[in-house]
């Protein structure tokens, strides 16, 4: 997996591509958070639209990641989903995460909320 960090006015855009297997990587996806976390940022989009494959390690890292913003009083949410969406209803995390097509919806969603 590769990841590619950005600010975007108060979101942080995190874009994963690739395939999400665990290992080292899903240290580096929860660093790259508490990072932004401790620098007082709490509004994330994860963009998917890259992402070939994910494992249950990589479902694991969104639900840990998706705990640590949730309990910074935070809100991550994910966009471009297409390619693992049947992996995430067959598990009912879509009824976990908010999830939009685009990652402009998914600003103006957390936006919106804000």
């Amino acid at each position: 997996m590769k990841m590619t960090d950005m600010i975007e006015g108060k979101v942080v855009i995190l874009e994963l591509s690739g395939k999400i297997m665990g290992g080292k990587e899903i240290d580096r996806f929860h660093d790259k958070i508490h990072e932004h976390l401790k620098a007082g940022r709490k509004l994330y989009v994860v963009d998917m639209k890259r992402v070939t494959f994910t494992n249950s390690s990589g479902l694991g890292m969104l639900i840990r990641g998706y705990a640590s913003v949730t309990k910074a009083d935070g809100k991550m949410v994910l966009a471009n989903i297409t390619n693992i969406q049947d992996l995430l209803a067959m598990t009912r995390l879509l009824t976990v995460f908010d999830t939009y097509d685009s990652r402009e919806e998914a600003i103006a969603a957390l936006l919106g909320d804000d």
